[in-house]
């Protein structure tokens, strides 16, 4: 095992604090939306995350995709849209707790259909670690008495299947390609801020009008911290430490949702969903650690550029995206 070097204490901690924010978002989005609307707290967010976006573009002078790259920054900025739009509806009509515990099935549905896109199928032990995470959610929603799930967490359970669809297809759309990745981003910011911008229509200025301190900083959260300061981090620690490492410690952010909605929100959860809390956690780990060890043992006998899986700072961010 190679020696710790010096700035890996501080990526470990930067990447912690990405995962922190990330669990944090939920309770944000949760209240931003009460206080405006889902669409224009949506709109709000992409709004100040694009525009500081484009200063940090300008500050590196970094170039928008062209053409084709263009293109697919585009297609991706709609389904990024598509994600958070489901994710803040969720939250808005469940827990922030159930929200933040129930996207990281995306950690055990990339894997799924990353391997479907590849050809490459994942061993048997896999599936029995998603069929866990499946059960662990039925036991967060029942709340001891096996109800159906609220619409709220059907919402967030769709947007963790959009979420696998988009990281997947940012991994094989955008490999191989030149174009910088501040530049890709800042274009699905602009085309997730401009949907729901017109989504909001007039509603927009009145709840512009009508935030008070707390809601400006959830904004400000969700768009500079949540957001930008996230992708940043994301993208400068991947090129400092190992993927595998980087996707362990900012796969720890449903264990954030879970301590700030309880913590902070006061949100109630009984034993029954306090083991299908653990059981989703474990098993997302689980299948993650499955997952890599399986890449690794397909790369090592068949080293094609092809059988490698979404790039570094992808794969990382597959608990939450990057925007």
């Amino acid at each position: 095992m190679a020696p710790r070097t010096r700035s890996e204490p501080l990526v470990d901690l930067l990447l912690l604090g990405v995962a922190a924010v990330w669990g944090a978002s939920f309770l944000a989005a949760k209240d931003l939306a009460a206080d405006t609307g889902v669409p224009s707290a949506v709109a709000l967010r992409f709004l100040v995350a694009a525009a500081a976006t484009a200063i940090l573009c300008l500050a590196r002078k970094e170039r928008l995709p062209r053409g084709r790259g263009l293109v697919i920054a585009a297609c991706l900025g709609c389904t990024q849209a598509a994600v958070i739009g489901l994710e803040t509806w969720g939250v808005h009509l469940t827990s922030a707790t159930n929200a933040g515990l129930l996207i990281s099935l995306a950690l055990v549905m990339t894997p799924v259909l990353e391997g479907l896109a590849s050809r490459s199928w994942l061993p048997r032990s896999y599936f029995i670690a998603a069929v866990a995470a499946v059960v662990g959610v039925a036991l967060l929603v029942s709340e001891g008495d096996f109800r159906t799930p609220t619409p709220g967490d059907g919402l967030v359970i769709a947007a963790a299947v959009v979420r696998a669809f988009h990281v997947t297809a940012s991994g094989h759309l955008t490999r191989g390609r030149s174009d910088g990745s501040l530049g890709v981003v800042l274009v699905q910011m602009i085309v997730c801020a401009v949907s729901f911008t017109v989504i909001a229509g007039s509603d927009l200025p009145v709840a512009v009008m009508r935030l008070d301190a707390r809601g400006w900083m959830d904004v400000l959260f969700l768009g500079l911290l949540c957001s930008v300061f996230a992708f940043v981090v994301q993208l400068w620690a991947v090129r400092r430490t190992s993927a595998s490492r980087a996707s362990i410690l900012m796969g720890t952010e449903p264990v954030w949702a879970l301590l700030v909605g309880v913590v902070i929100a006061g949100e109630a959860i009984g034993p029954v969903g306090i083991c299908g809390a653990l059981l989703i956690i474990a098993a997302s780990y689980a299948g993650q650690a499955i997952e890599r060890r399986h890449r690794r043992a397909r790369a090592e006998t068949v080293p094609h550029p092809e059988v490698e899986a979404a790039p570094a700072a992808q794969r990382a961010g597959a608990t939450h995206d990057a925007v």
